[in-house]
This record gives C-alpha cells, structure tokens and sequence, in this order.
C-alpha cells in the first residue's frame, strides 16, 4: 500500500479546498493518487471542480504590452511583496515584457539582449543588488491578423504592471475605438470569471470524461435511475461548458449576456463582425506552493496520526 505522506495531504488540501482528515482519507481510499482523490472528493460534494489555483501565490509582478495587433503578458516573481513594490523591480519587469515582444519563449527571453548583455545575466545582477531571489517564470503571447489585442490588468501597482495581466485578441475590420473599448470588457471578464478554455471544441477530452463520471456518481449519490441520469448528463455537461468555456461564459458585467452574444451584439458599434479568437490570462504565483507558518508541522501531525 502506497504511504500517505504530508506532502501528498497538503497539495490535495490546497488542490481541493478540502480538510485535512478528508484529503488523508481520499488518498488512503485510492492509493495516494492525486487526481483520483481529486474526483473521489469531488463525487463525495467534499470539492468542486477547477478549484483554482489562485489558492496559492508567489509574489512579483505580471506585466502586460499590448501593441496593436500583438501582446505579451509575462510573470516576474520575487521572494516579498516589498520587492513588487520596489521601483527598480518594476522597471526591469516592464523592460522584460518590452523584449518578450520580440520572442515566443522563457528560454529565449534569457537569451535575449537586454542593453548588451543576455537577459539572464541582467536578472542575475538585478538578484545581486536587490538582494532576493527572482525569476521569470512564463509568458504568454496572443496576436491577430486584423483587429486588435486589448490588455487588462488587474490590481495594478503602476500601470500595465499587477498581480492578474489579461490579453484578448478581436479579429476585425471594424473601429479600432470601439474594439478597445469591447476588448477591455471582455478582458476584465477573463480576469474576474477564470475561463479555462475558449470554445467547447477544446476542452480536453480526458477533462470532459472525467466530469461526466463525476456527474454520474453525484446523480447516483442522489438516488437517480440511470436512464434519468443520462438525460440529466447532457444538461450538466451544458453547465459545465459554461463554466469553463468563456465563449459560453455569462458576461461578468452585466450578469446576462453570454460572450458570445456580447460579440455579436457589437457589431452594429464596431461596424463589422466581431471574434474573439485567442486569450491569455496570468495570475501571479498560480501553481506556486507558498509556505505557510506551522502547516508543514499540522499536516505532518494528520498525515502520520
């Protein structure tokens, strides 16, 4: 039998939103898989899907330039909120997502000129005169052929500098004015609602199974015959794409409109056919474990007892 340690109940915790003796029990119950423990919480009504992962945080700063018909939002993170306020940091954060314009990845950004020297060697002296430990973690790029990519940030410190940078890319060939003024809504959308995906046709088909076990259990859990569960399935999974899907997403701002709808309803104010054709969202430390004061020492105590 697999051993349950306190690193496997902390990342299910943190994952899950569960309680400790919970995720203890759901790891013991599966044989310490993580994501099977996910859904076996999950189909218990313990979690709830997608919980996210801004849960957990790094410090530092997300950057965004949106420059026509392209942009780039990249992550710098730091040790302390303190440096994320420091104006040298900043400085070199907003520089850096200038240079990421020019490339497609992390890896060539290091590479990168930055004022003579590669981008990395400037990162490690800039470690050196601040005095903490910084990375730059990831980028993310959206452009369009014609039309516009219009950025978000949300929580700014300084402008185009925060803790959730957002960029969405409309295609076309209507009033630039007006496509700013769409794309900004939308993109204060993405921050706000988290969409996992743009359209249904991308959600991942191993996703999608595993919801439709989960539905089927819950509805089993309930009591339901299996030929009301079938056709109770396809109207879960319709709530379910709308939760993930930003095209299918309720539009935040007026808690009605689909996306979709809103883009359609443009039209007429932009002047031509609107789509939304690419997105990037990036929250400072998503997926980043931050260590929390005596939690190793509590979970270490569940784990073990």
């Amino acid at each position: 039998m697999t051993q349950i340690t306190a690193a496997m109940v902390k990342e299910l915790r943190e994952k899950s939103g569960a309680g400790m003796m919970d995720a203890k029990k759901a790891l013991e119950e599966v044989g310490g898989d993580i994501e099977v423990a996910m859904d076996f919480l999950r189909k218990k009504g313990i979690a709830k899907a997608d919980k996210k992962s801004s849960r957990t945080a790094a410090e530092g700063l997300v950057a965004i330039v949106a420059n026509g018909t392209e942009g780039v939002v990249v992550e710098v993170n730091s040790e302390t909120d303190f440096v994320a306020r420091n104006a040298e940091f900043q400085e070199f954060v907003s520089t850096v997502a200038q240079k990421s314009l020019d490339v497609d990845s992390v890896d060539a950004l290091l590479a990168a000129d930055f004022d003579g020297k590669p981008t990395k060697e400037v990162l490690t002296a800039k470690i050196a005169t601040i005095g903490e430990h910084m990375s730059i973690r990831r980028l993310e790029k959206v452009s369009v052929t014609d039309g516009a990519v219009i950025g978000y940030v949300h929580n700014a410190v300084v402008p185009n500098l925060g803790k959730i940078g957002v960029l969405v890319g409309l295609e076309s060939t209507g009033d630039k004015a007006a496509l700013e003024t769409l794309g900004k809504q939308i993109a204060m959308h993405v921050a706000a609602a988290f969409p996992k995906y743009l359209t249904r046709d991308e959600v991942d088909a191993t996703d999608l199974k595993r919801e439709e076990d989960v539905i089927r259990e819950q509805a089993k859990a309930e009591g339901k015959p299996d030929d009301i569960i079938e056709k109770m399935l396809s109207g879960r999974i319709n709530k379910y794409y709308k939760e993930i899907c930003l095209l299918d997403q309720t539009f935040v701002i007026d808690g009605e409109t689909q996306i979709s709808a809103l883009l359609k309803n443009a039209e007429k104010e932009v002047g031509a056919p609107v789509a939304l054709t690419s997105y990037a969202r990036v929250q400072l430390g998503e997926g980043i474990e931050k260590e929390v004061e005596d939690f190793a020492a509590e979970v270490n105590k569940v784990a073990n007892g």
